[in-house]
Parts: C-alpha cells; sequence; structure tokens
C-alpha cells in the first residue's frame, strides 16, 4: 500500500478552472479522481453510486439464479438484465457515443452476448425439462 500511495502522489494535479468544467483541485470537477478532460469528469458521484447499486443488484440476481437454475421466472429476471446491460453498453457507444469500442467496452458486450446465448439454450432445455416433468406427472 506504500507504493501505491506514492504513485498516488505523483498524479499531476490539473489547472485551476471554474465550478463545473470538470477541472479542477480536489472533488470539485470530478468525484472519483482529478481530471485533466471535462469528458472523463461527465459522472458524478451520485450517477457512479447508482450504477454501483445496479451492478451489486444484477450480481445478486445472477447468483441466485446459478443457485436456483430451475426457478422460471428467476431465470426470465436473470435475462433480462443480460439483455439490460448489452442495451445499455450499446447505447452508450452507437447512440449517446458517450464510449469508444475500447476493451473496457468491449468486454461488457461479449459477456452480456455470451451470457444471453447460453441462457437460451438453457431456456429451451428448462422448457423440454418441464414437459417431461408434467408427463410423469400424468
Amino acid at each position: 500500500s506504500f507504493i501505491f500511495l506514492n504513485i498516488i502522489k505523483k498524479v499531476p494535479k490539473p489547472p485551476a478552472g471554474p465550478v463545473g468544467t470538470g477541472r479542477g483541485g480536489g472533488r470539485r470537477g470530478c468525484a472519483w479522481s482529478p481530471c485533466a478532460s471535462p469528458l472523463l469528469c461527465a459522472v458524478n458521484g451520485l450517477q457512479a453510486r447508482t450504477f454501483g447499486v445496479w451492478t451489486l443488484l444484477s450480481s445478486v440476481i445472477r447468483c441466485l439464479c446459478a443457485i436456483d437454475i430451475r426457478n422460471r421466472t428467476l431465470y426470465y429476471i436473470t435475462l433480462f438484465t443480460f439483455f439490460l446491460a448489452l442495451v445499455h453498453f450499446l447505447s452508450e457507444v452507437f447512440i449517446y457515443h458517450t464510449a469508444a469500442l475500447t476493451i473496457g467496452v468491449m468486454a461488457p458486450l461479449m459477456v452480456a452476448s455470451f451470457s444471453i446465448m447460453g441462457m437460451l439454450i438453457g431456456l429451451q432445455y428448462l422448457e423440454v425439462e418441464a414437459l417431461s416433468q408434467n408427463k410423469k406427472k400424468n
């Protein structure tokens, strides 16, 4: 941790600027780091915390689905979270132009896409399993 603190101390501070421009020392411009560009400071603390809570909620839903994979309602909710993540990142890249197609954006796009494909294949298995269970009861 000592090495990390020394690295942080060496980060140059940007020139002072008016509040709200994304430039300036301290926490005036950006909630997470001193910024050299207003585009990098487009996220405030509230937005960052909201995205963090959304990520935590999605991970809890996905873990619950992994524990109880045969719960169809939970399965559909989990599938919806992956669709929502895919739409979110695609819209940031192609509609709002607030993200570039870098590895940081491509990784969630690939995870969401492959997860959707895997879950759709798994959904067919759940349908077949439900039909076979109904036949055994009759």
